[in-house]
């Protein structure tokens, strides 16, 4: 497909769009939308979050002009089906739009091409592929679940030059600088659902929610749901995770009959041979509610067991210029004693924090 100068810009700016729904969208993919007219952008729209108006919609009620005969860039395939709202292929046409432009066909089965049969049955010209990259950059969580049935999962940490998260004591205030932790809250923002186990809770006896009020001041923001990891019933309620705002997971394989706050939820998965929680089926029920990404912020173990199980799909990180010697706890804690066992993994992007490095890895599986 031959696209124009003049397409690509006005594609990028319906991607600038979708991006503006990074933290709010939460189940639903991030979309924006430019609507064109006699080479004039005349509208533009984009989704903010699940239940409210998708971004064609938006695009359309924004317009203060008539749109017959206009074109649409959109940077997810319309959807065609009746959900929460009605199909956003029906109302283009209703519109008048003439041509639309996707980036990507949809991968959520319920549309899946259906949409652009939809606009094409009703006589508008449909194209795709125009920067289909960088549309599915916006996206790679929820593309996840609907191509894998399961979200994204990106494990962070916190090491040191050679490698540590913690002294052997578990001390582990602070590897990284204020910048680092500064960027952490960022991830989390953007994360469905952040995942921790016990010892984390013990030892660091962290909130794990966004505090930064960059994110809390965005009209609809939602704290990330927190997913407490606690196979063998050793947390007490009094934890400061499940004193926080926001809905809380507590992950067993058996029901503990502790007074927990009411916004604690306690989930039973099912328990591997060990009788540890299964994290492929965690990762299926979390799935299951919507959730198109999770943050794993936890120790060496757990780090380790989803790596280990190939369900990682990307490292962050954080490396501080400090050595924390031979007896501190290494960060992934994995039995590996011969290189064919090794885990590779691509670096895709290294920044800076002040003093730490933050290096961001695709995990090879």
């Amino acid at each position: 497909m031959n696209f124009s100068k003049q397409d690509s810009i006005y594609m990028a700016r319906a991607i600038e769009l979708a991006k503006k729904g990074w933290f709010t969208t939460r189940a639903n993919p991030r979309v924006g939308c430019v609507i064109v007219k006699n080479d004039q952008i005349i509208s533009e729209g984009w989704h903010e979050k699940a239940g409210l108006d998708h971004a064609e919609i938006n695009a359309i009620n924004n317009a203060s002009q008539d749109l017959t005969g206009a074109t649409v860039y959109v940077t997810l395939e319309p959807c065609s089906h009746f959900g929460k709202k009605p199909p956003c292929a029906l109302a283009l046409a209703k519109a008048g739009i003439v041509k639309v432009i996707c980036a990507m066909q949809d991968p959520n089965p319920l549309v899946a091409g259906k949409g652009i049969a939809q606009l094409i049955e009703a006589g508008i010209q449909v194209e795709t592929g125009l920067m289909e990259l960088e549309a599915t950059q916006l996206n790679s969580g929820f593309i996840n679940r609907m191509t894998l049935g399961l979200p994204r999962v990106v494990i962070k940490s916190a090491i040191s030059l050679d490698g540590k998260i913690a002294m052997a004591s578990g001390e582990s205030q602070w590897i990284t600088g204020e910048q680092a932790r500064a960027d952490v809250q960022q991830l989390r923002a953007e994360s469905c659902a952040i995942i921790t186990g016990t010892g984390t809770v013990i030892n660091d006896n962290p909130s794990l929610n966004v505090r930064d009020t960059k994110f809390l001041n965005k009209s609809y923001f939602e704290q990330p749901l927190r997913v407490v990891i606690d196979s063998q019933g050793l947390l007490d309620a009094d934890a400061k995770i499940f004193q926080q705002q926001g809905e809380v997971w507590l992950v067993t394989g058996n029901w503990q009959n502790k007074n927990y706050p009411a916004n604690v939820n306690q989930e039973i998965v099912d328990t591997n041979e060990f009788g540890n929680v299964d994290l492929y089926q965690l990762l299926l029920q979390l799935a299951d509610r919507g959730i198109n990404q999770v943050l794993v912020e936890a120790g060496s173990g757990l780090a380790a067991a989803f790596l280990e199980r190939g369900l990682a799909d990307e490292l962050v990180v954080y490396m501080a210029p400090k050595i924390l010697g031979s007896s501190a706890m290494s960060a992934y804690q994995l039995p590996f004693d011969k290189m064919s066992q090794s885990i590779g993994v691509d670096l895709k992007d290294v920044r800076h924090f002040g003093d730490d490095l933050k290096l961001s890895y695709s995990v090879k599986k």
